[in-house]
């Protein structure tokens, strides 16, 4: 599968954001706790180069907290500063001044060693569509100034807020890479929303989520729609398929000659999975991340 998705504000945010990076202090980066290191653009080490990071695990509400807590400990453990949060209910939202301050702390000190103690810190505020960074900074400064909405692609241009203490954000559009040649990749960013609906067959996308979710959380997935897993001596063709069916039969979600409404199923798991009503899911792991990287 290779999926092109770079549309030209794409392109003329990417050229924007390397001319702003000179005015910030920081890069402040946020990603999808549910799939942490797919959410994060690879382009971004290369446009925020030497500028310090702090990674954000936004949506954590939506999210196994165990293997959140892993992905935190990955991170710092390559020297990422990290924190948890979820925007839409501001848990964690408030710890964002002081852990900026925390990584800025050398240069804050060379600040107030030169006379400019009321210099205001800024940071430029990063991500790709659709991981909450609107609503995220809407949290950082109390207020809805930035454009939020539960699809990619709504900011569409650079804005920048003050906010109380000190602290100025840049909001830049959420921009993906050129391309996306790995399939695991744009079917985990499918499925969360971070590219449009349209990218993909519905039908496709949502077998792709099932066998997902059959690995990584299977009583969750018999728990919401109350079918029986395969055995391990049944042959199946297409596992993905074959959930999406027994699904939709417990569903009721017949049409004519008693055929299967696998659209409707689909539209329907993919809705549920992204409103968390099937749990608090991730779908990578750290281990998982690490084999991917040794396999090439």
């Amino acid at each position: 599968m290779n999926i092109q998705w770079y549309p030209g504000h794409m392109t003329r945010t990417r050229r924007q954001m390397a001319v702003s990076l000179k005015q910030v202090d920081a890069v402040c980066e946020v990603v999808d706790a549910r799939i942490p290191q797919v959410s994060r653009n690879p382009d971004m080490d290369e446009i925020a180069g030497s500028k310090p990071r702090i990674l954000i695990l936004n949506r954590t509400d939506l999210a196994d907290p165990e293997e959140t807590k892993q992905w935190v400990a990955f991170y710092r453990s390559k020297g990422y500063a990290v924190l948890t949060t979820d925007a839409k209910s501001g848990a964690g939202v408030a710890k964002f001044s002081a852990a900026v301050r925390t990584l800025l702390a050398d240069k804050i000190e060379k600040w107030k060693e030169k006379g400019q103690t009321g210099r205001s810190v800024k940071v430029m505020v990063v991500g790709i569509p659709n991981v909450g960074k609107s609503t995220f900074i809407n949290k950082v400064l109390g207020r809805k100034s930035a454009k939020a909405a539960d699809k990619p692609g709504v900011t569409r241009g650079q804005q920048w807020f003050r906010v109380e203490g000190g602290l100025e954000l840049l909001d830049t559009p959420g921009i993906l890479w050129p391309k996306l040649d790995d399939e695991r990749t744009g079917i985990l960013l499918a499925v969360t929303g971070a590219v449009k609906d349209n990218i993909l067959d519905v039908e496709t996308l949502a077998c792709k989520l099932m066998e997902i979710l059959y690995h990584h959380a299977p009583e969750l997935l018999t728990e919401r729609y109350k079918f029986e897993l395969p055995h391990e001596d049944e042959e199946i063709d297409f596992l993905g398929y074959e959930l999406l069916m027994r699904a939709g039969r417990k569903r009721g979600f017949l049409i004519s000659g008693g055929e299967i409404d696998t659209e409707r199923m689909a539209r329907i798991l993919l809705d549920e999975y992204r409103g968390g009503k099937l749990g608090r899911i991730t779908l990578e792991t750290p281990d998982e991340y690490a084999e991917e990287q040794a396999n090439g």
